[in-house]
């Protein structure tokens, strides 16, 4: 069982929200967060019994925000709100993306300052911890006033309505899952509903689930750019510390650093690096490597500073101040996440089109200084790896595609209350499939590479490219006759997935 996390009023890490994300950690409250719940809870029931109006608790919302809602009907405002705002529709969303949001919005009302009950922070918790994923849909959030549907989705199951998923995966009905594992429904009181929907958590925990993935993903770009560098009788000298120091980005840096240790002690790149040859300069491909791959560090750098920023954030409208003022307010707004996720996104198309190039340079005879066109067995007989290019090719053109940003779109929206929306969610749903898109680009480098470097034998490459292609020789044989080539690359994908990759090139070098 992973180790419980703490969710206290003063925000969480971004591996905490991996943690219970992805690798099912549990939660707890903390005494500092029950108190400050409580606290919060007095200042909205003081606002509750005054006779002045206070959006959220005794107005409708959005545009129906100037009526009034007399003290009876105050508990049916909050729950019909939640039911109108789950509309939801298309794909359900990944189990682990409904966990990120939840936990975020649990550290949001776990701050005291969106007037939450304890007790219906507690039975947030509650749901993580019994594994029980409310059914969130691909559709149905602006990004503003933060991810509404795909929060509400949340709230309707906290309140035993709706569809979820249990422990177990099944789809069941939220009163039965909710029985089952002896939690009890929600009867919502005043603003509960608003706090409970009211937030970026959605956009913000794919934005967090991205960071890690891509930070992955991009030391496998340094690995597999090495062996291609290799395969094709490339040469290690532009990489050398001093020539990357004439340009100070610190994401160039650690490429340029990883792929010397990648390359170091390598008998192919020796081979050819003595008086005799005659080439000058490598393709840009190859040259430019860390040029590439590094600028996609340093806008994984600024991203995580936006994340980070946003995690020290409480959102919600209105909020309860400390001074007991409840104050309405704008920063439910998605733009500050929005433009990080669509940032991101242009650094993964980049970065993959520059391995599709790489791919394609060790299939061509004119380019590949040597190899069988296409790594085929007996070309012509056999298309070697042929396909795999096209297939590359074609996911690159998707992934300019979703490069396009989503957050200089807007839709006006709640009769022109909501007049600017940032798309936030959007331009994350983008980003997740730009990332499982880079995966796959990155695994028929992958194998392409390791077959070019079995071609070149008897001459060896280095210890660390060695050891990654003796892991991909684990699932996916050497070279031969050609074979079903698709579940070669779906078993190199896996690898990547798994860490696998990395983890090879670690047992003979650090790898930044």
């Amino acid at each position: 069982m992973p180790t419980p996390i703490d969710i206290g009023p003063r925000g969480l890490t971004a591996e905490a929200v991996v943690a219970v994300a992805r690798h099912g950690a549990p939660v707890r409250l903390t005494a500092e967060a029950r108190a400050a719940l409580a606290a919060g809870r007095k200042r909205v029931e003081a606002l509750a019994a005054d006779t002045a109006p206070a959006y959220g608790v005794s107005t409708g919302f959005g545009a129906l925000a100037t009526r009034h809602i007399a003290p009876e009907s105050r508990a049916r405002l909050q729950t019909s709100l939640i039911r109108s705002h789950a509309a939801g529709t298309g794909e359900e969303v990944e189990r682990e993306v409904v966990r990120a949001l939840m936990v975020l919005r649990l550290r949001t009302l776990a701050s005291g300052a969106t007037g939450v009950r304890p007790g219906t922070a507690e039975a947030l918790a509650g749901l993580l911890n019994a594994g029980i994923t409310p059914e969130v849909h691909e559709y149905g959030s602006l990004g503003c006033s933060g991810d509404l549907a795909p929060l509400a989705h949340v709230a309707l199951a906290l309140t035993g309505e709706g569809r979820v998923r249990d422990a177990e995966g099944a789809v069941r009905p939220a009163a039965e899952a909710l029985a089952a594992a002896g939690l009890e429904p929600v009867r919502l009181a005043a603003k509960e509903g608003l706090a409970l929907i009211n937030g970026t958590d959605g956009m913000l925990g794919m934005l967090l689930l991205a960071l890690a993935d891509l930070a992955e993903l991009l030391r496998v770009a340094d690995i597999t750019a090495a062996m291609s560098v290799e395969a094709l009788l490339g040469t290690d000298r532009v990489f050398a510390a001093e020539l990357q120091a004439l340009r100070p980005h610190p994401g160039q840096a650690a490429a340029a650093a990883n792929m010397r240790a990648l390359l170091a002690d390598s008998a192919i790149v020796a081979s050819h690096r003595g008086p005799d040859c005659t080439r000058v300069q490598d393709a840009y491909s190859l040259r430019c490597a860390p040029q590439v791959a590094g600028a996609a560090r340093d806008t994984l750098d600024h991203a995580r500073a936006v994340a980070e920023r946003e995690l020290a954030a409480v959102i919600d409208n209105p909020v309860v101040l400390e001074d007991g003022r409840v104050e309405s307010n704008g920063n439910f707004h998605g733009a500050p996440v929005g433009y990080a996720l669509d940032f991101l996104a242009i650094a993964v198309a980049d970065v993959a089109a520059i391995a599709e190039r790489r791919t394609d340079r060790m299939l061509d005879v004119a380019r590949s200084h040597g190899l069988p066109a296409f790594l085929a067995d007996d070309p012509g007989v056999d298309s070697g790896h042929m396909i795999a290019q096209y297939t590359q090719a074609g996911i690159v053109a998707e992934l300019k595609r979703l490069a396009a940003p989503a957050s200089v779109d807007s839709i006006p929206s709640s009769a022109m209350q909501e007049d600017h929306v940032s798309l936030g969610w959007s331009a994350a749903r983008k980003l997740r499939r730009a990332l499982a898109g880079l995966r796959s680009v990155l695994a028929v480098e992958l194998i392409t590479a390791a077959r070019a470097l079995d071609l070149r034998a008897p001459l060896s490459p280095a210890p660390a490219t060695a050891a990654v292609r003796d892991a991909v020789r684990a699932r996916v044989p050497g070279p031969g006759p050609d074979r079903h080539l698709a579940p070669e690359i779906a078993a190199a994908a896996d690898l990547i997935a798994e860490g696998a990759v990395t983890a090879a090139a670690r047992t003979v070098t650090p790898l930044r």
